[in-house]
């Protein structure tokens, strides 16, 4: 007696498990509502229509819902993840930065297939604009960013916004796949060179200092050497300017005073020289000694004549 299993063919339980449908794919500023639905455009996601809901709760899918969509007239793919099921049946909506990279318009169709895809471990970006680096902290940003992605494809141009700017960055590589999912995960980032950026020139730390010559000693007059006793000018009482422009003395070479250069300088060592030279003793001849003033040392004299009475 023979046996046919055909309903538990393992190619047969993958068609089951798997959802793929086409939709007709707009923007979101095209879906119908009072409310808005500015936070779809910050983000990785897409709205579905309530019928793919039903389905995709038929199917044994793995959870979060990941999806790969593909542009068939362009050979473009990318995934994402899904927000609600409030769409119109037959109509998708999403964000302006995914149908940029699909190469999709308004109304194209696209092809949406449930994926698993692997967990994230790093990721490169780079910034499509220098102004990206003008960011206090670039890192940060984008990792707040991401909070509202579901997964990452290699080659995708993502769009993050803030302070009310979009700054566009292109996924350079991802780990350990092409498409990795970035929920709950613990994923490492790091940053390319912005596009158009160019590194500051850099000046030499050590730059050879021109020699300095020995100036003239006869230019050391025209120097301002400070304070000059009786150089101010004077004024008159009957409001005359003749006879007085003052006229300064002329300065003599040697009383300008130089300083010292320390040839015993060492680099490393401060030293602190103080006027500690001996001052010459002066000699003192006898005849200077002799005529030195010395107070009180005079002789009195007295009007009685000794020996002579009153």
């Amino acid at each position: 007696m023979f046996s046919f299993h055909v309903f538990d063919h393992p190619m047969s339980r993958g068609f089951q498990n798997r959802f793929s449908t086409q939709y007709r794919c707009y923007s979101v500023s095209m879906l119908a509502g009072p409310n808005d639905r500015s936070d779809v455009e910050k983000g990785g996601k897409i709205i579905m229509p309530p019928s793919a809901l039903d389905q995709l709760s038929r199917l044994n899918i793995t959870y979060p819902m990941l999806f790969k969509l593909t542009n068939k007239n362009s050979d473009r793919m990318t995934h994402c993840g899904v927000l609600e099921f409030v769409a119109d049946e037959g109509i998708c909506y999403l964000p302006h930065w995914m149908m940029q990279n699909l190469l999709l318009e308004e109304g194209g169709l696209v092809q949406v297939e449930s994926v698993n895809l692997m967990v994230a471990t790093y990721s490169k970006f780079q910034p499509q604009s220098p102004d990206f680096l003008d960011i206090t902290n670039p890192k940060a940003v984008l990792e707040n960013a991401l909070r509202n992605f579901a997964c990452l494809t290699t080659g995708d141009v993502i769009a993050i916004n803030y302070n009310e700017k979009i700054y566009e960055l292109r996924v350079m590589e991802t780990k350990p796949d092409k498409a990795v999912s970035i929920i709950e995960c613990d994923m490492n980032v790091d940053f390319d060179a912005p596009l158009g950026y160019k590194e500051p020139e850099r000046r030499p730390q050590y730059q050879e200092e021109p020699t300095e010559e020995e100036p003239d000693p006869s230019s050391y007059a025209d120097m301002d050497t400070g304070f000059r006793a009786f150089t101010g000018s004077g004024n008159r009482l009957d409001g005359k300017l003749k006879g007085i422009e003052p006229s300064p003395a002329p300065i003599a070479l040697s009383d300008i005073k130089r300083g010292i250069p320390n040839y015993e300088f060492k680099m490393g060592r401060i030293t602190f020289i103080r006027n500690s030279k001996p001052q010459p003793r002066k000699f003192i001849d006898d005849d200077d000694a002799l005529n030195r003033f010395i107070a009180f040392s005079g002789e009195g004299q007295s009007l009685r004549k000794k020996g002579r009475k009153p």
